[in-house]
């Protein structure tokens, strides 16, 4: 039944026409997003990517077109031709561009039929996530996500204008590169011409980056395709798109400037918002103190609060046995939440035990006094110190956490953002809290004591802090940096070491041996060798950005074709098996191991 276009060409699109063109006979050609029968006039919205005019068909213009209507449904493929006139009054749509006219259709070619959709192409429509992977050009037919893939058009655009106009070069690297592990899985690519050797899909072009550095390029960005073989996240993907930049000849205030910019390029044209700069600023360890975590939501307050000096004066064996063992104690001023019932605080408890907690104290403001079934081992001396250093007031719930550094942070952080979401704190503040996190530990200890790199072993340290590398590498502080908005990393980046023998010496540190040094990274020494200038960098999630500026509830809903959770493409099929041919034309043999 489907028809050649046979000469027919589109005039306008469906988002087009106005009153201005009444009077003009038009081609138009898309989906048929609704019919409406209304006896002897048929109904169309015909949609495409600009937007939907309303299509009608009536038998005193075209019985025969009149006729076809009568087999469309939705989601067919139509070429119309009609004259474009002025809707009957009280049935103008002022919800819609073309909404003051109609199509008085006299011609009708169905370019291809369509099967009943899986799912109605509407936005208010509940689907499983797996069907709508599985019918993913359906699911992009939708308004919603068509909207996003436009505004992360915008966003990419926004960000190669900006970049361009600050002298940077869009360079591009390669895909295919040698295995250099850097702390994530790689993708691994067998070489055909090579048997037995083997590429890798880049986690960043982060040495390649450097290296245009040293090539004397001066101003570097790409957005840049990487890939990580690692377990996925709402707001992860194991193929990923970021905006990655690097600068000769700067320091961390130049790389603040254009991270800023950018930003502020990106929102002005996808939201067409003017964004506030410059970005707050806060240390690794005022983050990691005031808020539990390092990439911390900024808007609302409710800071965790170290209480331990206070605590240890009470009789509260808890208290008082982990701060004996090391740990600490710190607590949260809830405004305004005494009134929160029994229920709601054992919901609260259970919340942060998924985080650790072995369980929360807690105390309600009443009478200018501390209310709880465990104020009794608290003086009246350490009440009043308690509510002065948790500026208590009247109303308040005081929430407490006891252990280890690591989960009193990580149970007390999360404690934060649900309460914001229990009391609608985040749309009582700003709508983007954009901040850049500062002066990271350029080193970790693992559980063997072995040092690790928190950022990247190409991070350079502290001038200040050079001396320490040899006596406590643990208290050297990076020249590293996060931009983070609303609770999530947006990027991250840092200056990088130029020369030779520290980044030798940094490696060596890391307990890599000068041997494997030069089998994982000997082109970038012997380059650094060459007149390596001073330089730094950064890089920002694209998909991330999208997600965060459109409001979607995860990273897929901003990329065309995502993967799952368990990195499979459900449209495609991928991955699969590949021929066996070919796999011995790879020099590649597969044991699999016994699963059962």
């Amino acid at each position: 039944m489907a028809e050649m276009m046979s000469g027919w060409k589109r005039s306008h699109k469906c988002g087009d026409l106005r009153a201005s063109d009444i009077g003009k006979t038009v081609t138009l050609m898309g989906w048929v997003h609704h019919r409406r029968d209304h006896g002897g006039l048929v109904f169309v919205d015909l949609r495409d990517r600009y937007g939907v005019t309303q299509i009608v068909f009536d038998p005193q213009l075209a019985d025969k077109a009149l006729k076809q209507s009568h087999l469309i449904r939705n989601e067919w493929v139509l070429a119309v031709k009609g004259e474009v006139t002025k809707r009957p009054e009280g049935t103008i749509n002022p919800k819609i561009a073309t909404g003051e006219v109609e199509i008085r259709c006299n011609e009708v070619k169905v370019l291809n039929p369509s099967l009943t959709p899986v799912f109605p192409i509407e936005d208010d429509v509940d689907v499983a996530e797996e069907t709508r992977m599985e019918y993913r050009y359906l699911d992009l037919r939708r308004e919603t996500m068509k909207n996003k893939l436009i505004a992360r058009h915008k966003m990419a655009m926004a960000a190669r204008n900006y970049m361009s106009g600050e002298g940077f070069l869009e360079i591009e690297t390669p895909i295919l590169i040698k295995n250099t592990p850097e702390g994530s899985r790689e993708y691994v690519v067998p070489s055909r011409v090579n048997p037995g050797k083997f590429f890798v899909l880049p986690q960043s072009p982060q040495q390649l980056k450097q290296t245009c550095m040293i090539a004397g390029l001066d101003k570097y960005f790409q957005i840049a395709k990487c890939f990580r073989d690692e377990d996925l996240r709402a707001d992860r993907q194991p193929e990923f798109t970021q905006i990655d930049l690097e600068m000769s000849f700067i320091d961390e205030e130049d790389i603040y400037h254009v991270g800023e910019g950018l930003m502020k390029a990106i929102v002005k044209e996808s939201l067409g918002e003017d964004l506030k700069t410059p970005f707050r600023r806060l240390t690794y360890a005022e983050a990691m103190e005031n808020y539990g975590n390092d990439k911390p939501d900024l808007r609302f307050d409710l800071p965790l609060v170290n209480v331990g000096s206070v605590a240890a004066k009470s009789d509260f064996k808890v208290f008082k046995d982990v701060l004996a063992q090391g740990g600490i104690v710190k607590a949260i001023n809830a405004k305004g939440c005494a009134d929160f019932s029994r229920k709601d605080v054992e919901e609260l408890t259970g919340f942060v035990g998924k985080y650790g907690a072995k369980g929360m104290a807690w105390f309600k403001v009443k009478d200018g006094k501390l209310d709880s079934n465990i104020a009794k081992y608290f003086s009246p001396e350490v009440q009043t110190e308690l509510l002065k250093v948790l500026k208590g007031e009247e109303g308040d719930l005081l929430l407490f956490g006891a252990d280890q550094l690591t989960v009193v942070n990580d149970s007390l952080g999360a404690l934060r953002v649900e309460l914001a979401r229990r009391k609608g704190l985040f749309e009582k503040g700003p709508k983007w809290a954009f901040a850049w996190v500062t002066d990271f530990p350029m080193f970790g200890k693992d559980e063997k004591g072995r040092l690790f790199s928190m950022n990247h072993p190409f991070t350079a340290p502290m001038d200040k802090d050079l001396p320490l590398m040899d006596t406590d590498p643990t208290k050297v502080t990076a020249r590293a940096y996060d931009m983070v908005l609303n609770g999530f990393e947006l990027g991250s980046g840092t200056i990088r070491i130029h020369d030779s023998e520290l980044q030798s010496k940094v490696f060596g540190m890391l307990d890599i041996s000068p041997e494997k040094a030069q089998e994982r990274f000997g082109f970038l020494l012997k380059a650094l060798t060459y007149g390596a200038p001073p330089h730094g960098g950064m890089a920002v999630g694209l998909d991330r950005i999208a997600m965060l500026l459109t409001g979607s509830p995860n990273i897929r809903d901003v990329i065309a074709f995502p993967k799952t959770a368990k990195a499979t493409d459900l449209m495609t099929g991928s991955p699969s098996e590949i021929d066996e041919e070919l796999m011995k034309e790879l020099k590649i043999k597969i044991e699999l191991e016994d699963l059962t």
